[in-house]
């Protein structure tokens, strides 16, 4: 069944704040001097980059 376009902006807006935790993220981690800091904010980035990817998925 294909989704309705409210379900399809939906899915879009999930999609956009992802891309945008992702960059905040990668750019904190990239900044972070202690080293665990670095590791924890990298491992967010990772599982919300795998998110959109989830999201994505549903569109295909």
């Amino acid at each position: 069944m294909p989704l309705t376009t409210k379900e399809l902006t939906a899915i879009e807006d999930a999609m956009n704040h992802e891309q945008v935790l992702v960059k905040k993220f990668r750019n904190f981690a990239s900044s972070a001097k202690d080293p665990a800091i670095k590791e924890q904010a990298q491992m967010l980035a990772d599982r919300h980059e795998q998110h959109f990817n989830t999201l994505m998925g549903h569109l295909k």
